[in-house]
């Protein structure tokens, strides 16, 4: 199925874009959310009508994005853990224990927009991928301390 984008989304195009989606994902996932359009005369009609609106937005939302990761950079992310001789951990530190940490202090960060490329395992400094926006990607690092 043939939609125009509304919004911008991660892996499949920017907003005003036609792109061709599987037909339960747009009904299912797509229009519910007002992310896009079928593709026909009306609504291409009505995306030229909303095409500002919908931009400005997009630009909050990049505004928000770039301020979040501002605000992550202002932190120092560490964790104290069990760990045996070898400087390995009694378990690993999980996504959902960097995004709890984020929340607690007052950051929002989707599951989605958080990368973990190597699990953390062991003692000393990890790197994170935090990624809230399309083109706004950033690196930080994780530092993991002996309990």
């Amino acid at each position: 199925m043939k939609v125009i984008l509304t919004t911008n989304i991660k892996k499949l195009g920017k907003i005003g874009d036609l792109v061709s989606v599987k037909d339960g994902y747009a009904r299912n996932y797509l229009f519910p959310n007002k992310m896009a359009l079928r593709d026909n005369k009306k609504n291409l009609a009505y995306y030229e009508k909303i095409k500002d609106e919908m931009k400005d937005k997009e630009l909050l939302k990049h505004n928000e994005a770039k301020k979040l990761i501002n605000e992550i950079s202002k932190l120092k992310i560490e964790f104290k853990k069990e760990a045996d001789e070898k400087k390995q951990l009694y378990g690993s530190i999980s996504k959902k224990e960097v995004l709890d940490y984020l929340s607690n202090n007052g950051l929002q960060v989707k599951s989605d927009d958080l990368i973990i490329r190597e699990p953390i395992k062991s003692l000393g400094e990890h790197q994170i991928e935090v990624n809230p926006y399309i083109d706004i990607s950033e690196i930080f690092k994780i530092t993991v301390i002996k309990n």
